[in-house]
């Protein structure tokens, strides 16, 4: 059996040192409560493992595994403090470790922060994995992770567990937790904003943030965002999730900062913040180092996983590109010009669904595609849906931070789509901490009569603020107002909610995919429970959505 192992560096902050090995020694079938971790390190002289482990991107030989040691007390993410150390890993059949199929030995540098990335290769397809890693007398948790199909493979069905949007100060994790808990996934996918940059008390009132972030400054260097990751892997709900299943992951704007596009963002300040492109260098060495995904071509996160000839997974980088956003009104929605994708990601992704033979074409986009417009909403509602969406808050008209600020690379993907007599592609979003289900018009303004290209599921934040949270107003009241007024001026959206935190559960075979919607009873609470609301698919060769009324079993 052949394995090839590579060493990747990865940077993040640990701030705490809390209860991490609370997974040690089994797959958290069921991780209880989320620890804020706001404490120094308190780990004992020698290597620990205090941020779990987690593996992802799986292929059909082979699946990334990551962890990250903490050789001394002081070694905390992003101080560059520590000695090299050497780490073993092993991957098994069984989580008693005794039938082991590969394994190895790698060393985690400050350089690297400490990390450590193996891509292991040679492993059997569709076969579920338990792996660890050593270091002297230490032991990280166990964690499972499962290969992909066999590309040629004939598959009944593939689910992956959807999420995006997660702040720290804004609540607790519980949607992993939740998903953690399922023995049914093939992977999560996380479509973005796995951190946020903010400095502690961004929020504008005090009273709403749950815990502070570390640092507590708004993140501008390689070290402040490692610190950040570092932070985020200390959750114990977090660290369930990726104990238990692979992970596919992009990235939106937050992981670097708010409204990003390929030469700064709405939330840098040039001078008084440094130089973006040095940031933005920083904040992307820190997310590869910190998540177990591939680095891609031109080292960002657009590539394709396949599962069978069930599915291929098309994942986009919709910030590194992109033009800057159009100011809302000024007709620059339409100038070719201005791209969301970039030439060679919007080529790449053409070239993938026409060559695509898979039954299914999912792709993973970190805005909806979908237009939106906002029709007749009261002024006093127009501010808060403003907020939500990131959009002006005088003069709504559409949201130029998601494709429909980038109407003509939109127009040419959705032509493609229907030119090439491509059928079944479904969008999977997040970012606007909401949920949709939608058909994808070539023409908004005159369907039902024109036709669909595509489906599109956008699933809710797993803490962000969403209309109810903005207004601090109970869930069910003025959102409904809201939701009406866009389901009235947009028919292709079959239906929105404003209210909810959550995550989905998308479930594909050969007859439909199907996108399963949970919410979870309040963020603010370690030990919220989750709940399905909605279900809706999108039947095999209609590009249409229409809703179900219980969820898979």
């Amino acid at each position: 059996m052949t394995n090839r192992v590579r060493t990747t560096t990865n940077r993040r902050s640990v701030v705490k040192a809390a209860a991490a090995t609370a997974i040690a020694g089994s797959v958290m079938a069921g991780t209880t409560s989320s620890s804020s971790a706001s404490t120094a390190s308190t780990a004992e002289p020698g290597p620990a493992f205090l941020h779990g482990v987690a593996s992802g991107d799986p292929l059909s030989d082979g699946v990334l595994l990551w962890t990250r040691v903490t050789p001394s007390p002081d070694s905390l993410p992003g101080s560059g403090r520590g000695p090299a150390t050497e780490v073993s890993w092993e991957v098994a059949e069984d989580k008693g470790f005794a039938r082991i199929v590969a394994g190895g030995q790698t060393v985690a540098t400050a350089e690297n922060d400490h990390t450590v990335k193996v891509d292991v290769r040679g492993l059997r397809a569709a076969t579920a994995y338990y792996f660890r890693f050593g270091s002297g007398a230490a032991l990280s948790p166990v964690g499972r992770t499962r290969t992909a199909p066999a590309v040629d493979a004939s598959v009944s069905g593939v689910r992956f567990g959807v999420v995006s949007c997660a702040n720290w100060e804004n609540g607790y994790f519980s949607a992993y937790r939740h998903l953690a808990a399922r023995a049914d996934l093939d992977a999560v996918l996380h479509l973005g904003d796995y951190i946020y940059e903010y400095g502690t008390g961004r929020i504008p009132e005090a009273k709403y943030v749950v815990r502070q972030h570390e640092p507590k400054h708004e993140i501008l260097t390689l070290a402040d965002y490692r610190t950040r990751h570092g932070t985020y892997k200390t959750d114990t709900d977090l660290q369930a999730m990726h104990a238990a299943h692979p992970i596919i992951a992009i990235w939106d704007d937050h992981e670097i900062a708010n409204n990003a596009w390929s030469g700064g963002a709405e939330n840098h300040t040039p001078g008084a913040e440094g130089d973006y492109a040095t940031r933005a260098a920083a904040a992307k060495q820190a997310y590869f180092e910190w998540m177990p995904v591939r680095t891609a071509t031109e080292g960002t996160v657009y590539r394709r996983l396949r599962f069978g000839k069930l599915a291929d997974l098309h994942l986009l980088d919709l910030r590194s590109f992109r033009s800057q956003q159009a100011s809302v009104g000024s007709g620059e929605v339409d100038d070719p010009d201005r791209t969301i994708t970039g030439r060679a990601q919007l080529d790449w992704l053409k070239s993938g669904l026409a060559a695509s033979e898979a039954t299914w074409k999912l792709v993973g986009t970190s805005v909806m595609i979908s237009p939106v417009a906002f029709g007749s909403l009261p002024a006093y509602l127009m501010g808060p849906i403003a907020e939500l969406l990131g959009l002006p808050k005088e003069g709504l008209a559409v949201n130029v931070d998601q494709w429909d600020g980038y109407t003509d690379d939109r127009k040419e993907l959705l032509n493609h789509l229907t030119g090439r007599g491509i059928k079944n592609t479904v969008f999977l979003t997040g970012d606007i901490h909401t949920a949709w289900a939608n058909d994808v018009p070539v023409k908004a303004a005159t369907y039902p009569l024109s036709q669909s290209a595509a489906a599109e599921f956008v699933v809710a934040s797993v803490t962000t603020d969403n209309l109810d949270d903005i207004l601090h107003v109970p869930p069910g009241t003025v959102s409904l107002l809201a939701q009406s007024a866009v389901k009235l001026a947009n028919r292709h959206v079959k239906w929105v909610d404003m209210d909810h935190h959550g995550y989905g559960v998308l479930d594909v075979s050969a007859e439909r995919s199907q996108m399963d919607y949970f919410t979870l009873s309040d963020r603010t609470k370690q030990d919220a429970t989750s709940a399905w609301v909605r279900s809706y698919r999108t039947r095999n060769g209609t590009q249409k959505v229409e809703r179900v009324n219980q969820p898979v079993r």
